[in-house]
């Protein structure tokens, strides 16, 4: 019997970061030598056990066949003959499918420490890219939400997706097979990508490859409309700064879903504005119905985007409208919602100030020397340069 630390806990301390889970293949045991040492079995169907003592995960080496649709559509084979190498082959990427060696059931100490890798994933750590190990990637869809979310994961450390890998997440995509996932694990994915450093990174993924139409079909028909590309790139922002700032994951909810409502994306904000809240509301609940979000988020993401407009200009408000505010958002009952609203509305704030000064910023780099009078001296060349980078920002499309 060899007992192999494998998948995240290897490459977290491969590329330094904090191991949060340990889990661990046995080779060459069976079902009873794990029983008799005392582990717990989780699954009649699945080898996989909790340690005694520990409660890890403890997974006897298996291979994998596909025989139907989806990421259940799976024969599992576990027996003392299936060696490493055909366990990790079965994994998705191949900084997931390295192992180290430890002592034994009862001591997870390494042995040397060595990394066993049979499918390049130290290369790939060097060269931080995400690739998938084998063809059999294509075999399950989820795999398409997994690589993104890693992808969010360690965009801050500049990992990339290989190309070959794009390819067949594409692909699979075109295939059908999204349709086949589970609302619950779609949420599970996309819950655990939201609540990343850079959360931004999985939704822009998913949506650069058509992965968001079968279940965030309303997002995905926003995001898709020209007319509305300055929309995403500032959701995008705000869901870059929600994770610098550390939101929690119904505000970062909320500024998703707020793409639903196009009105909310301007600095105007004027009582006279024309609010489309009742299709960005049905979108929410949509979305929401088809990917099992727990109600709080989506209730929170409705109520954002419900009274946006009122808590992005609360200095302008009367006393009857702040009264009603707090009536509308329960804060006298919950007053910590109300600061959680208010910080949501301050960062979409920021992402449309942030892509009001991006553009200001390209104009003054789009106007140089060569496009201005050339026979100008001194103090003309500057207030010429400001004037054509005015007209030229003048220019830009604005929502």
């Amino acid at each position: 019997m060899q007992v192999y630390l494998v998948g995240g806990a290897v490459r977290d301390q491969l590329l330094g970061r904090p191991i949060k889970d340990k889990d661990f293949v046995v080779v060459g045991a069976t079902v009873a030598d794990m029983l008799d040492a005392g582990f717990q079995q989780v699954g009649a169907d699945f080898p996989v056990f909790l340690h005694p003592i520990s409660h890890e995960e403890y997974a006897l080496a298996r291979t994998e066949r596909k025989q139907g649709r989806g990421y259940q559509g799976f024969s599992v084979h576990a027996s003392p003959d299936v060696t490493l190498r055909e366990d990790l082959q079965r994994r998705d990427l191949t900084v997931n499918a390295m192992a180290i060696e430890v002592k034994s059931l009862m001591d997870d100490t390494p042995i040397s420490g060595d990394v066993v890798d049979y499918y390049g994933g130290l290369n790939d750590i060097h060269s931080k890219t995400l690739r998938h190990v084998s063809s059999a990637f294509s075999e399950d869809p989820l795999r398409v939400l997994r690589t993104a979310r890693f992808y969010g994961r360690y965009y801050d450390l500049g990992f990339s997706i290989a190309d070959e890998t794009l390819l067949l997440m594409r692909e699979l995509v075109r295939s059908g097979e999204l349709a086949h996932l589970s609302s619950e694990r779609i949420w599970q994915e996309s819950s655990r990508a939201m609540m990343q450093v850079s959360p931004q990174v999985y939704w822009q993924q998913l949506f650069e490859i058509g992965a968001l139409t079968e279940y965030f079909a309303p997002l995905q028909q926003v995001w898709n409309d020209k007319q509305y590309d300055q929309i995403r790139e500032i959701v995008q922002t705000a869901l870059y700064f929600a994770g610098q700032m550390q939101l929690n994951l119904s505000q970062r909810w909320a500024l998703l879903m707020a793409s639903l409502n196009t009105d909310l994306f301007t600095l105007n904000s004027t009582e006279t504005l024309s609010v489309n809240i009742e299709a960005a509301v049905k979108g929410i609940h949509g979305i929401g119905n088809s990917t099992k979000v727990p109600k709080a988020h989506s209730q929170f993401a409705t109520l954002f985007v419900q009274q946006a407009k009122n808590l992005s200009r609360i200095d302008q408000l009367s006393a009857a409208e702040k009264i009603d505010l707090i009536q509308a958002c329960s804060a006298h009952k919950a007053p910590d919602k109300l600061s959680q609203l208010l910080v949501t509305s301050h960062v979409l704030k920021l992402a449309i100030q942030h892509r009001q000064m991006m553009l200001a910023l390209n104009s003054f780099h789009a106007i140089s020397m060569d496009n201005i009078d050339q026979n100008l001296k001194g103090p003309a060349i500057g207030e010429a340069l400001r004037q054509r980078r005015i007209e030229h920002l003048q220019t830009q499309p604005v929502l």
